[in-house]
């Protein structure tokens, strides 16, 4: 890794490249510290101190949230909007059209993207905006203010997209993918701290303290290996084509293999079953209900105290253990998504019709029905394997949190995206100083 990137910095092309993508990163870290006129930070400040449940969306958007900063919805707008229409492709056949169409047709798609962003960019703004207003959230009375703070909030959103497509396109990597990773790292170092000083500052003696930052580092270690294996995890599927005459030349009789990633559906399921969790809490706390237990507690409260996420693994007593049932929702729904968005985005019978029209074959198994009833299977098995291994990553943190009191913001979630994303931004760095090579190649 350390090689590519020593050699990527020794070619120009690819060295401005990767200082633009610095240069957007940095006004991307600016706009995050900018808070839109007119607003007491301090309020939001109060407000996720006394509920660590809605830190899950100051992750993602990198600490400008709490800040209310122009970039508070960040690129959360296109994200939703991007899966929404990914989703679509397969209810509309029109889209569905137009995914098929090639270069033309993702145009197309990526233009149906930036509308549906900018108009879910107003809607979240919108309430966002009312519902921290009952909650003192303004300086100033009137409805100036709040024109002023969905304007701003729209606009930093309407930017960052157009800021991650300028990466995409004169940078390294998917830009949109870049500047979420740089909003989760920001958050890592004030989490470290936090860590530090929970578990090895106050240890007690220099023993304990070494024991605990060992414990820490190896457990953070670990886990970002078995990401990176269950990222780089794959079912290579053998691919035999016949031998076909053509004029008076044989084509064909290659081998090949279809790669079935065990992470098949990379984040979206964990991403669809935390916002589904996550919903009514940050609904109730805009409405100003805390989740609470006990005699006193309303069924409301209780409910939500189920979905709150701090709330899982405290094994003080039994009264709040019991509330870890959300814990099993939250597994359950990570299988059910791994499923179905793997069912919306890969389609057996189309790979195995393709294959049949290219007259390839997967060996001992013959064409059509049983290749497509094959491909099910494995794709199955595939699928549950990595639906497990994606609930291990993101449950162990929630684990940590709630028997040992470990207050940090990321999670398995956020650790799967860095580690994507860094491998697949390497990949296109690698593939460029590959094409670079081979041009100074022919050059010669």
């Amino acid at each position: 890794m350390l090689e590519t990137i020593k050699n990527a910095f020794k070619t120009k092309e690819i060295r401005n490249k990767l200082l633009f993508v610095l240069m957007g990163l940095i006004v991307v870290r600016i706009g995050c510290n900018i808070p839109i006129p007119g607003v007491n930070t301090a309020v939001i400040q109060n407000l996720f101190n006394s509920n660590q449940a809605l830190s899950f969306l100051d992750v993602m958007t990198g600490g400008s949230f709490t800040r209310m900063s122009i970039f508070a919805l960040n690129i959360t707008p296109y994200i939703t909007a991007s899966i929404i229409i990914q989703l679509l492709t397969i209810a509309i056949p029109r889209l569905e059209e137009m995914q098929k169409d090639g270069e033309d047709g993702r145009k197309k798609l990526n233009e149906y993207t930036r509308y549906l962003s900018i108009v879910l960019a107003i809607i979240e703004g919108v309430a966002i905006i009312i519902g921290f207003r009952n909650q003192k959230l303004f300086t100033e009375e009137g409805y100036t203010p709040i024109i002023i703070a969905v304007v701003a909030l729209t606009a930093g959103a309407a930017f960052l997209m157009w800021l991650g497509e300028q990466i995409t396109e004169k940078g390294i990597g998917n830009g949109i993918s870049i500047i979420l990773l740089i909003n989760i790292v920001a958050r890592i170092p004030s989490d470290l701290i936090t860590l530090y000083n929970q578990f090895v500052k106050d240890a007690g003696n220099i023993t304990n303290a070494i024991l605990a930052a060992v414990i820490i580092l190896a457990i953070i270690i670990a886990m970002f290996l078995f990401i990176v294996l269950l990222q780089d995890g794959e079912r290579k599927i053998p691919v035999q084509y016949a031998k076909k005459m053509q004029g008076r030349k044989m084509f064909g009789g290659q081998s090949s293999h279809i790669p079935l990633k065990v992470n098949t559906a990379g984040v979206i399921p964990v991403i669809f079953a935390s916002s589904m969790l996550q919903l009514p809490v940050v609904i109730a706390s805009f409405a100003g209900i805390q989740p609470a237990s006990g005699d006193g507690a309303s069924l409301i409260q209780k409910l939500i105290k189920v979905c709150n996420q701090s709330s899982w693994c405290n094994i003080t007593s039994w009264g709040e253990f019991k509330y870890s049932l959300g814990l099993l929702v939250y597994i359950a729904l990570v299988i059910f998504f791994a499923y179905f968005y793997t069912s919306v985005t890969f389609n057996p019978l189309e790979i195995s019709n393709n294959m049949k029209k290219q007259g390839g074959f997967i060996p001992g198994i013959r064409p059509g029905k049983p290749t497509t009833e094959y491909l099910n299977n494995v794709l199955n098995s595939i699928i549950f394997i990595g639906a497990v291994a994606m609930v291990i990553v993101c449950v162990l943190p929630i684990v940590f949190s709630g028997v040992f009191g470990a207050n940090v913001s990321f999670t398995g979630t956020s650790l799967i995206i860095i580690v994507g994303v860094v491998i697949e931004t390497l990949k296109q760095l690698e593939s460029q100083l590959l094409v670079r090579n081979y041009k100074g190649f022919l050059g010669n």
